[in-house]
């Protein structure tokens, strides 16, 4: 059985939201993807290229998923029924 060592590189990725630190985890196979400030998200990449646009990716969804959330809470925007269960 062959064991990789897990190689972190740290970098930071910008999005249309600011710029955001993100730690790369090498395993041999792919890139784990983790981002310090927002614990939620976690992605994978099987290239450093392709984890870093999963990353930005998942950074802008993740914020604009907590904006809506937060107006919906306020009552500046309300989801259909069907929204809310794609949601739950």
């Amino acid at each position: 059985m062959m064991h990789f060592m897990v190689k972190k590189t740290r970098a930071d990725i910008q999005t249309r939201y600011g710029l955001f630190a993100v730690i790369f985890e090498h395993d041999g196979k792919g890139y784990a993807v983790s981002v310090p400030r927002i614990v939620e998200i976690a992605t994978f990449g099987t290239t450093l290229a392709e984890a870093r646009r999963m990353a930005k990716e998942a950074i802008e969804v993740a914020i604009e998923g907590e904006v809506l959330t937060r107006a919906e809470e306020k009552g500046t925007v309300r989801f259909s029924r069907d929204a809310r269960k794609v949601l739950a």
